[in-house]
């Protein structure tokens, strides 16, 4: 009988863990992130709320990628409502983080 080693699956997971998932649309390239005091001469659209995983298993996930995640998935969602900017509202939470969008001049 072969021993079964974790060192494989722990492997992959971390790998993993490192990897972006969430793809950047050509449409979410074109909005900006900006902190809430720069956005200036701006219509404010609403907001969007997103979501990731913050762990793989019992593994966390590095706060980077998490974060840039949450950011293309808002980038996104921004442009499909038509906003040009986004602001984060706060820090990221148990996976969650929402932005204000706004529809700026250039």
């Amino acid at each position: 009988m072969i021993p079964r080693h974790p060192l494989p699956a722990v492997l992959l997971m971390l790998f993993m863990a490192g990897c972006t998932f969430v793809p950047l649309t050509p449409e979410g390239e074109a909005v900006r992130v900006v902190p809430a005091d720069a956005v200036t001469d701006c219509e404010h659209l609403g907001s969007t709320t997103a979501t990731q995983a913050d762990r793989i298993g019992p593994f966390r996930r590095p706060p980077e990628s998490l974060e840039e995640e949450l950011e293309h998935a808002a980038r996104n969602a921004a442009a499909e409502m038509g906003g040009n900017t986004i602001t984060p509202r706060g820090p990221v939470r148990e996976g969650h983080r929402t932005y204000d969008v706004h529809r700026c001049r250039p």
